[in-house]
């Protein structure tokens, strides 16, 4: 295993007669936003993601009244990922898989989609929350987009499969996604939340989790968003009950009340109305 450091990550694994196994991060772990990596399994590459840093976004659009979206200016400014690390991949190239419906893990593809024309294999939720994007904002792409049931799989090529695992968060269709590949399972869980009692959706699909790490991960790729606090974080359960004694537990007749949270929290909105 040799692993270099610079404005990216690149992982490289290889074993005796194995195909080699490289991973390069576009974006995602040195702050919150712009999730995106590149997987590459002999010859197929796969991305995971392909996200917007907001904070950037925003602070380069709020006060133009007609701002230049291009990529190249998006990228430099980092409010999109830099493919150049990838550049002798692209024809290699054979799926972009966006884990959820968040614009960390999805914004960018309005942006990139042209430049990566692959099809965009999701859970159904998070595709249709593309589609309203591409919608709203009367962008074109050339991908494909293609839905895959939760706990549901996808044939990437003959001999890879990408696995959607129900997971718990604050958008429905979150998945846990596990690549199925000749040199091992390589699972990218980004982002979840073990919640045994969600107020949307079903509970993470504990049991296959279990089933793939007694089968074996070769390269587990994990977030780390509060992982310094050694704490458990509560149910969404919780937060409902807790919202139940504010709410009603206010003289609000004739009155509005007045709530804040993440526009795209949508378990945390769907409990407020």
């Amino acid at each position: 295993m040799a692993t270099e450091f610079s404005s990216h990550i690149f992982l490289y694994q290889q074993k005796k007669n194995h195909q080699m196994i490289e991973h390069i991060v576009l974006g995602g772990h040195n702050d919150v936003g712009m999730n995106m990596h590149a997987i590459k399994v002999g010859n197929e590459v796969i991305l995971l993601d392909m996200g917007l840093n907001v904070d950037k976004f925003v602070q380069y659009t709020e006060d133009r009244e007609d701002p230049n979206l291009d990529p190249k200016i998006l990228t430099r400014i980092g409010a999109i990922p830099n493919l150049t690390p990838i550049k002798s991949w692209m024809g290699d190239i054979k799926v972009i898989i966006p884990s959820h419906g968040h614009l960390d893990h999805i914004g960018a593809v309005p942006y990139l989609g042209k430049k990566i024309p692959q099809d965009i294999v999701a859970t159904p939720y998070t595709i249709a929350v593309i589609k309203k994007i591409l919608q709203d904002n009367n962008y074109s792409i050339p991908n494909k987009l293609k839905e895959v049931p939760v706990n549901g799989s996808y044939k990437v090529s003959p001999t890879i499969t990408a696995e959607f695992i129900n997971m718990t968060h604050s958008i429905p269709h979150t998945a846990m996604v596990c690549l199925h590949t000749p040199e091992g399972n390589i699972v990218y869980a980004n982002d979840f939340k073990l919640d045994n009692t969600p107020v949307l959706g079903k509970k993470p699909n504990l049991e296959r989790i279990e089933q793939i790490g007694k089968e074996g991960v070769k390269l587990l790729i994990i977030e780390s968003l509060n992982a310094g606090e050694e704490r458990k974080t509560p149910s969404e359960a919780v937060a409902k009950e807790m919202l139940r004694d504010v709410m009603l537990g206010v003289r609000s007749k004739g009155k509005a009340i007045i709530v804040t949270t993440f526009s795209s929290h949508i378990s945390r909105l769907s409990k407020v109305l």
